[in-house]
């Protein structure tokens, strides 16, 4: 049997939005040179991985779409389709699947391959630093929520808005981004989100102490 047809950057790019600062390509960029150096170092199957990475957020990850929340479902049963017209056989087809289902912070699926940690990983280290940020931003910007609200006791106890109160990028920090680097499953992803972690807080003490005068 010949060997299946590898993807690369160009053959996916119009699977994906342009201007998306979500979830565009150029998410979908350094997610894939993430994965390079973190495969690499955790002795990944490369083939997998990588075409996990290109095609991770291919299906229902653009704003407009009414199934954002299970992207990474339609995306993995998209790459179900693609995959059989490159020569992929059905093993592997579901090696990258899993590595798809299971990519989310908000995860329907535990990552257990080592494919499918590398991939968590790297879209991780995608939101946060200083490009976590500036996604987050920009997803507060397509919801029209604030950069900034003072949170709610019981946001801050149990994570639950109170009546009225939004969702800001400050909320998104204290409910996901600053508990990103905990979630790492490989020592490469660890070390990476150390970095960045630290930036992210001291960006948000920095805001913090902006809005309220302290700065």
């Amino acid at each position: 049997m010949s060997e299946p047809k590898l993807l690369d950057l160009l053959s996916v790019r119009d699977l994906y939005p342009a201007a998306d600062p979500v979830h565009g390509f150029d998410h979908i960029e350094r997610v894939y040179r993430l994965c390079q150096i973190i495969g690499k170092a955790e002795k990944a199957d490369m083939d997998i991985l990588l075409t996990a990475a290109l095609l991770h957020d291919c299906d229902g990850s653009d704003p407009t779409s009414p199934n954002r929340a299970e992207h990474n479902l339609l995306s993995a049963e998209k790459a179900a389709t693609i995959l059989p017209k490159l020569g992929w056989e059905e093993e592997n087809i579901q090696k990258v699947q899993h590595c798809i289902r299971a990519h989310r912070f908000r995860q329907s699926e535990e990552p257990h391959t080592i494919e499918a940690k590398s991939l968590f990983d790297a879209d991780k280290l995608d939101v946060i630093g200083a490009i976590g940020i500036a996604r987050t931003i920009g997803y507060a910007v397509q919801a029209g929520e604030p950069i900034y609200c003072k949170p709610s006791e019981q946001f801050v106890e149990t994570g639950k808005l109170s009546q009225g109160e939004h969702h800001s990028v400050y909320h998104e920090y204290l409910f996901k981004l600053k508990n990103v680097q905990d979630t790492m499953y490989t020592a490469t992803g660890r070390y990476l989100a150390s970095g960045r972690h630290a930036f992210l807080e001291v960006f948000f003490q920095q805001l913090e102490g902006e809005v309220n005068g302290l700065r």
